[in-house]
């Protein structure tokens, strides 16, 4: 039981869309991630995924709209609906998602960090 410093984790890493995990509770991931620009449409057909804005601005990307997420603010994105992120300038955010949940869902793209890649920091 100890507590987690999420300004010192997203010092620890630069990458864009690259998630690193820092927690692990009721089968789930605790993740933290930077982005800018965008990452590729994609859907996790058996996981709901968690996102929360800690830095910054998140655009959460679906086939009939744009949810636009604040420092602060965060939004569930149900299992089986296809979506994408992207953010105009840095952004920090965190993720909780169960840990089998597949980074892009099962399309393959250079962006995509298979679940035993995303390190733990």
């Amino acid at each position: 039981m100890e507590k987690l410093n999420f300004a010192e984790k997203f010092q620890k890493f630069e990458e864009y869309w690259t998630p690193k995990i820092v927690s692990e509770m009721n089968g789930q991931f605790v993740k933290l991630a930077k982005g800018k620009g965008e990452i590729v449409w994609h859907t996790h057909e058996n996981e709901d995924e968690f996102f929360y804005v800690m830095k910054g601005q998140l655009n959460i990307h679906f086939h009939d709209r744009v949810v636009n997420l604040n420092s602060g603010e965060g939004c569930i994105v149900p299992k089986g609906v296809k979506h994408k992120a992207s953010a105009k300038e840095e952004t920090h955010f965190m993720l909780i998602e169960p840990k089998s949940t597949e980074h892009t869902g099962k399309v393959e793209s250079e962006q995509t960090v298979a679940i035993e890649d995303q390190t733990w920091i």
